[in-house]
């Protein structure tokens, strides 16, 4: 994952966590305000989270399609360091993916 998308989920995270707790205060002092902004922030953060794990899956998406086409080239032109690069980066790409999901 790369770290600006770690980053993103990790502050996604903490707004999340943040959030429940507010919601959570809120509810346990009769705070009907704070109990929906909390939820709010709640929310956000997990909102946050996901799309910094959209960008990590398009990111491995592309990754896998160059290294399809790489491999593939290195097989066309007999070039098995070529391909062997090529599957590699395309298994990375796929791992990504799975690793965001």
């Amino acid at each position: 994952m790369s770290s600006s998308g770690t980053k993103q989920r990790v502050d996604g995270k903490v707004e999340e966590i943040g959030g429940a707790i507010k919601k959570t205060v809120g509810k346990v002092i009769g705070n009907e305000q704070m109990e929906i902004e909390g939820r709010l922030a709640e929310l956000e953060g997990q909102g946050r989270q996901e799309v910094a794990k959209a960008g990590e899956r398009i990111k491995g998406a592309v990754q896998e399609f160059v290294g399809d086409v790489k491999n593939k080239v290195g097989d066309l032109i007999d070039n098995q360091q070529m391909q062997f690069e090529g599957a590699v980066k395309a298994l990375e790409g796929k791992a990504r993916q799975q690793a965001n999901h």
